[in-house]
């Protein structure tokens, strides 16, 4: 989205409001309204019948002023031109969002005179969430954002549809919007949005996204809500350089694309069946990706057969206006713009208010460029979407119509909220300090985010019903504290200013901790970092804390920077990632520096030296090593500082994974009698991990399987992910098992052709990183093309 922009929030919804549940959403009038006897009122009609029959009633103008988002009606005061009055159709917002709680945006209000629906909970943002690895627990917190977002709908006040997840690959850390967080203002709707991935792996993702799609979207009949998956694809740069994502081309190989940036999206539409999808700013190969047909018809409908439920595509906000001259340099005018989009098969453009010219679909149908029978696909699209999610239904037939206010921030919500931060925590040091006895002792929290909760939140966030910063938290331990805050980017430079409060807090203290690493100052939506070292300001402070003779933690919140210099200073005891942890961010912190709980989660990223910037421009989609790049990810990068998948525990662990089934497979064999509807979901042989905690604490352990090996085409990665699990409280001298389960497509490599293949060669699987365990197998026979990519023209 646009950053830096007001939208156009509700702000002061009054409780009789509530009541009636009129401040915004509404749904239509199917018993007495004038669309009572119109076939998409009938709940025993097929869908598709029933949104061709709500297009087949509007007349030409209402069809038009449908195909754009409600943002851009409100900001020329024509909020009326959407919708139908004339058939009792309701104006929509399609804009609604809920990355890891519903969220403040245009079909989203909160009540901003007090309870209730004044807030909602906010988990920790989708890279902490990722770092758990844990789908079961995305799958909890999805479930829990549609449950909360129904309440919201139920009384006027959000849409049924939100554009979450965002699943593009974070393949370099330079990008501003590596994290999904918005740095909200008084009114916590205003403010630079950036974005939040879960990672860097394809396969971690995809499992995110599994679990969360499923959460929000639910398994009945109808739609719990109608979840987007954006932003498609190969959208990974913002501003660098005086290069801007509205004009940036992405020239990526069909390898690279089927191997690396669409399996997430792979996984949304053939295997999730997500109700919507949102094409990205930039463009793929020379065509916007909201006017690539390859993209949209050939790929997502066609390949993926994503046209099961009729599902549609939104364009991401002002991108069809990012065509023109200047921009893309793709189509001449507004009117062809709008008309380029909607035939390559975008089917509502979202706008954002004070960009005009806005999308120029009256132009578009008035210049014979935009056929009628493409805006009624468009609208069949659309609607059909809301006939899913029970939009045209009476409240007696919804499972979800009577959820209300009582079912937001339950004593169960809260709790899940608190166990997605301290799930997420990455223990990247320490020198046996962590965790912590503070009885009796004495501890100065130190720096940007010590006392200030906003910048925990990550976002798109909405109003969390509160903020615990981690000295809210270490006063409810009853600890005695000094604080001071610190410096967060400062032009990169030593500011002298905080370290005296700073230093005097410390001096008062037995123990430091330090709270600081990265927010929206330094990154964002519309800025990518040139440099990923530790800020020198704050590097500068945490230096001069280390030369005081006491324990020193630093807890870094946001980005991965270079821990190189922390890393190797033995003055610093521990560093703990907690990424953006979300409204209980502080207490999930507290509670493990003290060892209520004990960190487990991995890096859902690799950790780059700083020189990183200087060898691969960010502009460089492609991921395999070359003369000229080191290569991109874990996969193809050896000199991380801390790799993918990296984390300590409080506890010692001997872990190990017994041998497969078999030493050697047949590879036709072992696709024989496969059930599953796509090749490269068949599984392999699952493979048992056997976790013994030889320490003294207990401990979760996440266990993560890589393959690696000489099979496919040259040249061959250095290991790639394959399975994981998260097993649970392994108490000190308990075993946990579990069986990880593997698919063949997994193991599968990607030709020049962008066709995934199961290669025959020796394979090992290790276990953990460092590796811990290895067992072999060998597949013999001929190669399979699990999944015949398709080739642009």
């Amino acid at each position: 989205m646009k950053p830096a922009i007001q939208l156009p929030l509700i702000i002061a919804v009054t409780s009789s409001l509530i009541a009636g549940g009129v401040s915004g959403f509404q749904f239509p009038d199917c018993a007495n309204g004038p669309l009572a006897n119109n076939t998409v009122c009938n709940v025993n009609a097929p869908p598709s019948d029933r949104a061709a029959a709500l297009v087949k009633a509007l007349n030409l103008a209402e069809k038009l002023a449908n195909l754009v988002e409600y943002a851009a009606a409100a900001a020329t005061k024509k909020s009326n031109s959407l919708g139908a009055q004339r058939i009792g159709l309701p104006p929509y917002a399609w804009w609604n969002e809920a990355l890891h709680g519903v969220a403040a945006s245009p079909g989203v209000a909160f009540n901003w005179t007090g309870s209730p629906f004044s807030f909602a909970t906010s988990f920790a943002n989708t890279i902490t969430m990722a770092a758990a690895f844990d789908d079961d627990l995305v799958f909890k917190i999805g479930n829990v954002i549609s449950t909360e977002a129904r309440a919201f709908i139920n009384v006027g006040m959000a849409g049924l549809d939100y554009w979450t997840p965002n699943i593009n690959p974070y393949k370099d850390p330079r990008w501003g919007r590596g994290h999904e967080v918005r740095t909200p203002g008084i009114a916590f709707g205003q403010g630079i949005e950036l974005n939040r991935t879960p990672g860097e792996d394809p396969l971690r993702i995809k499992g995110y996204t599994k679990a969360i799609v499923a959460g929000l979207e639910g398994t009945g009949p109808i739609r719990k809500v109608i979840a987007t998956c954006k932003h498609y694809a190969a959208y990974d740069l913002e501003r660098w350089k005086g290069i801007t994502r509205y004009r940036f081309n992405a020239v990526v190989s069909s390898q690279d694309l089927s191997e690396y940036y669409l399996p997430p999206f792979q996984q949304c539409a053939r295997d999730s069946k997500v109700g919507s999808f949102m094409c990205s700013y930039n463009a793929l190969n020379g065509t916007p990706a909201c006017a690539s047909t390859y993209l949209m018809t050939d790929i997502l409908r066609k390949h993926w057969n994503w046209t099961e439920h009729n599902n549609y595509i939104t364009s991401d906000c002002n991108a069809i206006q990012d065509f023109l001259p200047g921009l893309h340099n793709f189509s001449s005018t507004p009117a062809q713009a709008a008309a380029d989009a909607l035939i390559a098969g975008t089917d509502t453009v979202c706008e954002v208010p004070g960009y005009p010219p806005f999308t120029d679909v009256v132009g578009a149908f008035n210049r014979t460029l935009l056929p009628e029978a493409t805006i009624d696909l468009a609208l069949k699209r659309l609607y059909e979407g809301l006939v899913r999610a029970g939009y045209f239904d009476p409240a007696s037939s919804s499972p979800y119509r009577s959820i209300g206010w009582s079912a937001v921030n339950t004593p169960e919500t809260q709790a899940l909220a608190l166990q997605s931060a301290a799930d997420g925590l990455v223990l990247l040091k320490n020198d046996g300090t962590l965790p912590l006895s503070l009885q009796g002792k004495s501890v100065a929290l130190i720096g940007s985010w010590a006392s200030q909760g906003r910048q925990m939140l990550g976002g798109y966030s909405g109003i969390p019903p509160y903020l615990r910063h981690p000295v809210f938290a270490a006063q409810q331990l009853n600890l005695t504290i000094y604080s001071a805050l610190g410096p967060v980017a400062q032009g990169n430079t030593p500011n002298a200013t905080w370290t005296a409060p700073a230093l005097s807090a410390a001096a008062k203290a037995d123990v430091i901790l330090y709270f600081g690493g990265t927010d929206v100052s330094i990154a964002g939506e519309d800025k990518d970092r040139e440099a990923i070292a530790w800020p020198a300001a704050q590097l500068t402070l945490i230096e001069r804390l280390a030369t005081l003779g006491k324990p020193v933690v630093v807890v870094q919140l946001g980005d991965q920077v270079d821990d190189t210099p922390l890393l190797q200073n033995k003055n610093i005891s521990a560093i703990l990632w907690a990424g953006y942890p979300g409204q209980s961010g502080g207490t999930a912190v507290l509670n493990a520096v003290v060892g209520r709980t004990a960190p487990a989660g991995r890096l859902p990223v690799t950790q780059y030296p700083e020189q990183y910037t200087e060898q691969v421009p960010l502009t460089e989609m492609a991921l395999r090593p070359t003369a000229a790049s080191p290569g991109r990810t874990y996969r193809w990068y050896g000199d991380a500082v801390l790799p993918f998948g990296y984390g300590l525990h409080y506890t010692r662990f001997n872990a190990s994974l017994s041998a497969v089934s078999l030493t050697t497979y047949d590879i036709e064999a072992l696709l024989e009698g496969c059930l599953e509807p796509h090749l490269d979901l068949c599984p392999f042989p699952p493979v048992p991990v056997q976790v013994v905690n030889t320490g003294n604490a207990t401990s979760d352990y996440v266990a993560l399987v890589f393959a690696k090996g000489e099979y496919g085409p040259k040249p061959y990665p250095i290991k790639t992910l394959v399975a994981y699990a998260r097993l649970r409280g392994i108490k000190p001298g308990a075993t946990g098992k579990a069986e990880l389960k593997l698919t063949v497509g997994a193991l599968s490599r990607v030709d020049a052709a962008g066709n995934a293949v199961l290669y025959p060669g020796k394979y090992l699987l290790v276990l953990d990183v460092p590796g811990v365990s290895e067992v072999g197998f060998e597949l013999t026979g001929r190669e399979k093309v699990l999944d015949l990519f398709p080739q642009p023209v």
